[in-house]
């Protein structure tokens, strides 16, 4: 297992006791990941959200989701990053997902490095307008 980052990992304890939210992009194993640092708390409330209007085994896991929001232990040592509003960038590809809210989850001792904010889609610039 790698070492983790001390600085990183504070701020993931904040987010797991204080609902702290931070932008910011973490590079993991050549990929950059970039969103919002949400709470564990946050992250398990979001993905029993997303199956709680399905069948009767997303209704299930919607409900495990849920109570694994209830009893993140906010007290213990962090072993992962959780991340709302998340891109992931490979190369100079376009980011995956390209659309939605995703949620993502990953191992504090895999992150390589982390910079603060996060990296967006520059705007299209409009091509109507002429120069004289």
């Amino acid at each position: 297992m790698s070492e983790k980052d001390n600085v990183l990992a504070s701020f993931v304890k904040a987010a797991n006791n204080y609902d702290f939210e931070l932008d910011i992009s973490l590079l993991v194993n050549g990929s950059i990941v970039t969103g919002t640092l949400v709470s564990a708390q946050e992250y398990f409330q979001g993905l029993s959200e997303s199956f709680s209007d399905g069948n009767e085994v997303a209704q299930e896991l919607a409900n495990q989701f849920e109570q694994a929001s209830e009893s993140a232990d906010s007290s213990g040592e962090a072993q992962y990053v959780h991340m709302k509003e998340t891109k992931v960038y490979c190369g100079g590809n376009k980011p995956t997902p390209t659309k939605g809210e995703i949620l993502w989850r990953g191992k504090l001792g895999e992150v390589d490095s982390f910079f603060l904010g996060k990296i967006s889609e520059p705007k299209p610039t409009n091509s109507s307008s002429k120069k004289s």
